[in-house]
Order: structure tokens, then sequence, then C-alpha cells
């Protein structure tokens, strides 16, 4: 017959190895106090960055329109100023969207002339 294994020892290696992986995870990671907060500095709540993307897409679409409107007022070439600024308009208000969320890399205008600035400093 087979012998049962003893739950009391299991259970203690089983302590043992779980006491053993703590020790191991918590010199690896860094410590995390409970008291601090996030950094509101930094960190942005949901809703202001949604006002934020909502509003960097609709004033794109709107300055577009705006301008195609203008253009055909002034030129009189019908439909086709503002037909095509609602789509460049559109345009660059996903593109700035995209900026704005970090789903797309600043544009190389605004690296150079961050490096300008630091250099200057």
């Amino acid at each position: 017959m087979s012998e049962k294994p003893d739950p009391k020892t299991d259970d203690a290696a089983l302590a043992a190895r779980n006491a053993a992986l703590r020790e191991k995870l918590s010199a690896r990671s860094p410590q995390i106090t409970e008291d601090a907060g996030p950094d509101t500095s930094t960190a942005k709540s949901g809703i202001a960055q949604a006002w934020r993307l909502s509003s960097e897409f609709v004033a794109g679409v709107l300055v577009g329109t705006g301008l195609g409107w203008a253009i055909d007022w002034f030129f009189g070439t019908g439909p086709w100023g503002l037909i095509i600024f609602v789509l460049l308009g559109f345009a660059a208000a996903v593109v700035n969207v995209m900026r704005a969320s970090g789903q797309m890399a600043p544009s190389r205008l605004h690296i150079h002339q961050t490096k300008d600035e630091d250099r200057a400093e």
C-alpha cells in the first residue's frame, strides 16, 4: 500500500516556498508605499484627456470648414473649396488627436525646436 503524504508537511513546504518567492519578488520590484498617491502633476484624469482630444478634433474640422467657406466666398469657386478644406481639416484633426494621445511621434520640426531651445540655455 502507498503511504499518503502528510498534509501538514506539505503545507509547511508550500509556505516556505511561498515565503522564499515573496523575498525574491520584493528584492526585484520597487517598494510601493501605501500612502503615496498618484503623481497629480503629470497624470491627467481620463475626462480631461477626453475633453482635450475631442476639442482638438472639433477645432481641426471647424478651421478646415471656415477656410474652405472663406475661399469659396472670396474666389466664388462653389462648394469645391469647402469640400477640399473640410477633408484637409479632418485629416489635420486626426493627426493632432493621434499626436496628443501619444499614438504618433511628434513632428520633426517640434523636435528640432526643442533641441535648439536646449542648446540656447
